[in-house]
């Protein structure tokens, strides 16, 4: 038996760029750019109207796909430390009235679950924050009487997440007060933190020191499974193995409590495919059944406590916004940090995507 290998090596970044046919590497490096124009919109004055406000509370309605796990990954961040209730919902609650605000946010402008929302918001007097396409029943549904966050920067549907999680955080800045502004940045540094991961993983960068590339490579040959040490680590996990599927790779994200609890099954499965005595390499080639690698999305501040917890499942790899020694541990980095990791994950995938095997 003969594995797929790469069609590309990882290190020949004029190849990799010559097979882009679809602008994915380009698309996948986008994220910063797609904040600065939730940034520009906002000077251009769609909030304005949020200006001031004391929100009752800020429900957020998403339809499939990334809008909802942007959502998920800011809410997991930043709802406790707010002073007013951030929400999740799959709908616009009953209890919503003038006090509140409904962010409605998602890909398809046709989808019934958004216009209804939309619909059903405006009715009961609340402020509505749209982000999505500006067309369709959701725009009959807008009709003028709600601030529209149209996109701005055209990306794969893919990689629109970070607009969503921008989107998001320009409403909580326009209501925020003195108490707790601070714990939500500024768009601008979010921007700037999402290019730099974007310069570090560009395609003429050679795999050890580029993160996305580096991430590829380890991935490469093994079956995965994504993980994270805390609520937006999860989420950020499971983005991931969002996008790896557009890589082909068949990839699953889970609780760490329930990925440690797997340790003894991974690690039987691993000794099952070293020490099979039928079982040889240069003849057989590799093994039917490629080994697990985990992956833990995880924060400096936290490597020592998450290494030591994770040793029993053996092939980890912790994966970091950076490297550099420094403490981590008010909001604006872990935020900085989500940012830096979800680009990282677009571009790892979008790598897979083009060197092809397995």
């Amino acid at each position: 038996m003969t594995a797929p290998t790469p069609l590309f090596d990882l290190d020949d970044g004029d190849a990799l760029v010559a097979a882009d046919t679809e602008g994915v590497l380009r698309s996948a490096a986008m994220g910063g750019a797609q904040i600065r124009a939730t940034r520009s919109a906002m000077e251009d004055g769609v909030l304005d109207r949020l200006q001031g406000l004391r929100p009752r509370s800020v429900v957020v309605v998403t339809g499939a796909g990334r809008a909802g796990r942007g959502a998920a990954i800011l809410t997991a961040v930043i709802a406790e430390r707010i002073g007013f209730p951030l929400l999740r919902a799959p709908g616009t609650p009953l209890w919503v009235g003038p006090l509140d605000i409904v962010v409605v946010a998602g890909d398809d402008p046709g989808d019934p679950q958004l216009v209804e929302a939309v619909d059903t918001a405006v009715r009961r007097g609340a402020e509505v924050v749209v982000a999505a396409p500006d067309e369709g029943p959701l725009r009959s549904a807008a009709a003028g009487r709600v601030a529209m966050f149209a996109p701005r920067v055209q990306v794969l549907r893919r990689h629109g997440l970070l607009r969503y999680f921008a989107v998001l955080l320009a409403v909580l800045r326009a209501v925020g007060s003195e108490q707790w502004r601070d714990e939500v940045p500024d768009l601008e540094q979010l921007a700037d933190a999402a290019d730099a991961e974007a310069l570090r993983d560009r395609p003429g960068g050679e795999v050890f020191h580029n993160p996305a590339k580096s991430l590829a490579s380890r991935m490469l040959g093994r079956r995965i499974v994504l993980t994270g040490d805390t609520a937006s680590g999860v989420e950020i996990a499971r983005h991931g193995a969002e996008a790896l599927l557009h890589a082909g790779r068949v990839t699953t994200a889970s609780e760490l409590s329930d990925v440690l609890s797997s340790a003894g099954v991974f690690r039987a499965q691993s000794h099952m495919q070293h020490d099979s005595i039928f079982h040889d390499p240069e003849l057989d080639g590799p093994s039917a059944v490629s080994p697990v690698r985990t992956f833990v999305m995880t924060a400096e501040v936290d490597r020592l406590a998450t290494e030591r917890k994770t040793v029993v499942l053996g092939d980890v790899d912790l994966v970091l916004a950076s490297s550099d020694e420094e403490s981590i541990t008010a909001v604006r980095p872990e935020l900085e940090q989500a940012v830096v990791l979800v680009g990282r994950l677009d571009m790892t995938a979008a790598y897979l995507q083009l060197i092809g095997g397995i």
